[in-house]
């Protein structure tokens, strides 16, 4: 099952649609084989085991949308050999390394949900379908409870509202910047604090049941 969020008009207008709310809920429960696959498997990225990792994914599995995938090219997002990089990201091969392997890991941590065909997906946004007029790079998910919406980007602005679970519009996302200024879907605007929006385009993995009867991961993905 997916939710379909409504927009009226395209971004900009005086009042886009009324705001929802989709408060996580982790299917992950009903499958116990999935919980004890998920928390090993969350036990070898925080190890670091690149191998054991390796072992869990799908012959096929998907890592880019222009690339070939498979536990060969996992193998090499996890190792990231400098040489293989471009002279200019080639000294920030370790930082590229660990945000790889936090994404990784901050992905299957979200709580999931099961598609039509028995996939488990995570994070349970992903469930939500955008509407055609909504640029996906313009969208993101306020991941907290009772996030400070505030009027300027401060930690002591005053809060125009407390937001939990919505879908936040972003024109333009300031990198390394405390807090963005965000668009609601009814037209409210303040400012956010990045640590609470997570891109529509991220990371999501997906765990497959294989033949055998055995989870897999199968995809682990960002963009479009």
């Amino acid at each position: 099952m997916r939710y379909c969020l409504l927009l009226v008009a395209l971004i900009g207008g005086p009042a886009l649609a009324d705001r929802q709310s989709f408060p996580p809920v982790d299917q992950a429960d009903q499958d116990p084989s999935l919980v004890a696959f998920r928390d090993e498997l969350l036990i070898q990225v925080k190890a670091r085991d690149i191998e054991a990792i390796v072992a869990e994914a799908c012959p096929d599995i998907y890592l880019s949308h222009g690339g070939g995938g498979g536990p060969e090219e996992l193998r090499a997002n996890l190792v990231l050999d400098p040489n293989t990089l471009s002279e200019e990201v080639r000294g920030n091969a370790n930082a590229l390394r660990d945000q790889y392997w936090t994404d990784l890991e901050n992905t299957l941590s979200q709580p999931g949900y099961f598609d039509d065909e028995g996939e488990f997906w995570m994070p349970h946004q992903w469930q939500i379908t955008l509407p055609a007029s909504l640029d996906p790079q313009l969208a993101y998910f306020v991941t907290g409870t009772d996030v400070s919406l505030r009027q300027r980007p401060d930690r002591t602005a005053p809060i125009l509202g407390l937001i939990s679970y919505e879908i936040a519009i972003i024109r333009e996302f300031q990198d390394g910047a405390d807090y963005q200024r965000v668009l609601l879907t009814d037209g409210t605007q303040g400012y956010m604090h990045t640590d609470f929006l997570w891109p529509m385009t991220g990371y999501r993995a997906a765990f497959v049941k294989s033949d055998a009867g055995n989870w897999q991961l199968c995809t682990f993905v960002s963009g479009d």
